[in-house]
């Protein structure tokens, strides 16, 4: 396999279509008319609504189930498998679950449970026994003695390290343990050696939410040749895909993501503000004003403690400021009972609007019921205890932002990236400037069609004319 040259690109480059552009490969994996995917966001935000408006028009889209329980994630699988019929695409988010690991097993067998073929994995910087068992269960070999998986992983990263992993067959010390534990069965065992844990990768640059801040235009590259290099050492009898998301909410960016190597892309922010996104009006109403600089960074609250960090809305928001104060103030205290009286007032008065000790009550009920095992951990160690309290603003300002509570639109906590304000830009003037008459499936089509005009003029402008 080798990167095609200018000169074999415009050989073709009087048919470039929104059907033809990205990989055949990845479209035929997902029955997808496009190589374009739209991608989960937390809380279900991408909605059981928006994933079968996409899943009727060709459009792969992936149903958000970061915070949904178990009930919730199997009511919007039957909901999503009602409505679209067969052959039409559809995935659900996997998330990695570092403190509760027998909750993203119940996951995946939630997901085998009910036949879910496509699996957009995130947050994972290794490989866990609970997506293995999804990915190796019912492997099976073609007429041609080649092996197929059933299920389908989609691995969103950031890192090479991390992507490599993912583009290896599954980790000996894993199998084995399913195996022995009698999740898989030998065959698949055997046959797992012959497959990557993924097909296929997204390269995530900057984008909305959690983001380590990288650039497309080393990150895609790199990762791409990464790939090569894999597929030749392992000889796989199917092509590893990389996609590319992050700041792509405009044809100009799509079409630099396909000139890049990409073999899809993937949108996030831009998909919130439609009309499907299950997040609040008042949300909504903020987004669609958003320009390009109105995002910024603030600590992640579910990785609080190690400072990871996530792109948030800043226009209109106290949200980063604040969530970057209480960041601050962990690093700079042992216990909450070092905070000076003054600075407990302002957390109490302005962020919380509530005591400290009404938080903690709180935590403490969620720690009790959800992870009791922790709960006398957090209790003995001052600082943990701190942290958890903070954290409780982050899911807070979460709820806030999804219920729409008008009188406090500056603690709203709203994931989103700077494509956004491009997508707001390039529609503006247009029906689409009102977020009212933004649909999912329709900001897709448009996108993909506009990338593939956009391309065929620019490779005219620069005097290359098709054969």
């Amino acid at each position: 396999m080798k990167y095609q040259s200018m000169a074999d690109f415009t050989e073709y480059s009087n048919s470039i279509t929104a059907e033809s552009l990205g990989s055949n490969a990845f479209r035929e994996r997902y029955a997808s008319k496009y190589a374009y995917v739209v991608g989960a966001m937390y809380k279900g935000i991408s909605s059981k609504e928006l994933v079968v408006a996409s899943g009727k028009s060709g459009i792969l889209s992936f149903f958000g189930t970061g915070g949904i329980s178990i009930e919730k994630i199997a009511e919007s699988v039957e909901y999503i498998q009602e409505r679209l019929e067969q052959g039409q695409p559809y995935g659900m988010n996997l998330l990695n679950n570092i403190e509760r690991p027998e909750l993203e097993m119940q996951v995946v067998n939630t997901f085998l449970e009910y036949r879910v073929r496509n699996v957009e994995a995130a947050a994972y910087m290794q490989i866990t026994a609970p997506l293995v068992k999804y990915r190796v269960s019912g492997l099976r070999r073609n007429s041609e003695g080649n092996v197929e998986a059933v299920n389908q992983v989609m691995a969103k990263v950031s890192r090479p390290e991390v992507a490599e992993v993912f583009m290896r067959p599954p980790p000996k010390s894993i199998i084995e343990e399913l195996l022995k534990s009698g999740q898989i069965n030998e065959a698949e065992a055997l046959m797992s050696r012959e497959i990557p844990v993924a097909h296929d990768i997204c390269v995530e640059s900057d984008s909305g939410g959690h983001t380590d801040q990288g650039n497309a235009y080393v990150l895609v590259p790199a990762i791409r040749s990464l790939s090569i290099e894999v597929m030749n050492q392992q000889s796989y009898s199917k092509k590893l895909c990389i996609g590319a998301a992050g700041g792509i909410g405009t044809p100009e960016a799509a079409a630099a993501a396909f000139i890049l190597g990409a073999d899809f892309v993937l949108t996030g922010s831009i998909n919130q503000c439609t009309v499907e996104a299950a997040t609040s009006d008042e949300v909504k109403n903020i987004l669609q004003n958003l320009d390009i600089q109105d995002t910024g960074y603030s600590p992640a609250g579910d990785m609080f403690e190690i400072g990871a960090k996530m792109q948030v809305v800043k226009r209109g928001t106290f949200f980063p400021a604040r969530a970057n104060k209480l960041y601050e103030l962990y690093l700079q205290h042992d216990s909450i009972d070092e905070l000076d009286s003054k600075m407990i007032q302002k957390i109490q008065n302005k962020y919380f609007k509530r005591s400290i000790e009404e938080v903690w009550s709180e935590t403490k009920s969620y720690y009790k019921k959800s992870i009791p095992h922790k709960l006398e951990e957090i209790e003995n160690n001052p600082k943990k205890k701190m942290a958890s309290i903070f954290r409780w603003y982050f899911v807070h300002s979460t709820r806030l932002a999804m219920k729409g509570v008008r009188d406090q639109v500056v603690d709203y906590q709203i994931h989103c990236g700077p494509a956004l304000g491009a997508f707001n830009r390039w529609v503006k003037g247009t029906e689409l400037e009102d977020w009212r008459n933004r649909e999912v499936a329709q900001i897709g089509k448009l996108i993909m069609h506009e990338t593939a005009s956009f391309l065929e003029e620019r490779v005219s402008m620069l005097g290359y004319k098709p054969v």
